[in-house]
């Protein structure tokens, strides 16, 4: 794949970058309740201003592909309207949507339309939430390679909208388990576009616990260094407050108190990876000696 143009995607007041410092998409996995919902937001939106990163709140107002009828699927749309309004007055706000009818619903309410990575390839689905003029984060299907989101970015880009989002998340790697090819992030980049790393769902177990899918928490951590040390233009994270008692993806969501300490470490990573080359020479006192002026400051 050839490097192409590289497009600015703008949220807001901020813009989402490779090579700016990231962006946090976090929040619960469902909207379990309006005042959960709200309580989540401002605690994590307390961290990232505490730290200086950009934040977009994340939660979703159902979680349509649950593995058994059984699974709590969230609020609801309509519910979940009203939610996201009072939610959009603090920060921007990510939905993901499963039907075209949602994307004209959900438009009025949220700042980013995600497409859920099992619907990546849904053509009509890919054209509504595009018709928002919303960005649109896409998760990059468990079953398709880096190479292959360039069709669903002309997909996209057809309708006119090029506030585009890719998201890694995770390939099948057998039954039950995923792993993360991270040669697909500099892929993923010579779109152009910005890239995500959700870090949450790539330690998910599909299926893992029988009637829903486990997770394996503690590779969190060591996923979203290794993203950053590649270079994205945000990280995605699932957070709760009691991941344990969550209504779904519990096992593989990050426990809130974990996250400011993992946000310290990931913006000293970032800092460091984005930094400007320096200039080359050596350094005598303040005085800087390039290699192409060595004695042109009077020493």
């Amino acid at each position: 794949m050839k490097r192409k143009r590289k497009m600015i995607v703008q949220v807001r007041d901020f813009i989402i970058d490779n090579d700016l410092p990231f962006t946090l998409i976090a929040g619960p996995c469902a909207i379990e309740s309006a005042d959960h919902a709200l309580k989540m937001q401002e605690e994590i939106k307390a961290i990232t201003d505490r730290l200086g990163i950009n934040y977009i709140f994340k939660s979703s107002f159902d979680k349509a592909n649950r593995t058994s009828i059984k699974g709590q699927r969230g609020l609801g749309l309509d519910d979940a309207v009203q939610v996201f309004e009072r939610l959009k007055k603090n920060t921007p706000i990510l939905t993901d949507v499963h039907e075209t009818w949602q994307c004209d619903i959900i438009k009025y309410v949220v700042d980013v339309v995600q497409i859920p990575a099992f619907l990546c390839r849904q053509t009509d689905l890919l054209l509504a939430a595009a018709d928002t003029g919303l960005v649109v984060n896409v998760k990059k299907g468990q079953f398709i390679s880096p190479n292959d989101m360039v069709n669903i970015i002309a997909k996209i880009e057809s309708t006119g909208n090029n506030q585009i989002l890719l998201t890694e998340r995770g390939t099948f790697f057998g039954y039950g388990n995923l792993v993360v090819d991270f040669r697909s992030l500099p892929i993923m980049a010579k779109t152009g576009y910005p890239v995500v790393m959700d870090v949450t769902h790539s330690v998910q177990r599909p299926s893992g616990q029988g009637d829903s899918s486990g997770g394996e928490r503690e590779f969190i951590e060591p996923l979203a260094c290794a993203a950053i040390a590649v270079g994205v233009g945000a990280i995605f994270m699932e957070v709760h407050d009691n991941p344990d008692q969550a209504i779904s993806d519990g096992p593989n969501q990050l426990h809130l108190h974990d996250l400011e300490k993992l946000l310290v470490k990931l913006k000293g990573l970032d800092r460091i990876i984005k930094a400007p080359p320096k200039r080359k020479g050596f350094s005598f006192g303040s005085l800087l000696f390039t290699d192409r002026e060595p004695l042109e400051r009077g020493i």
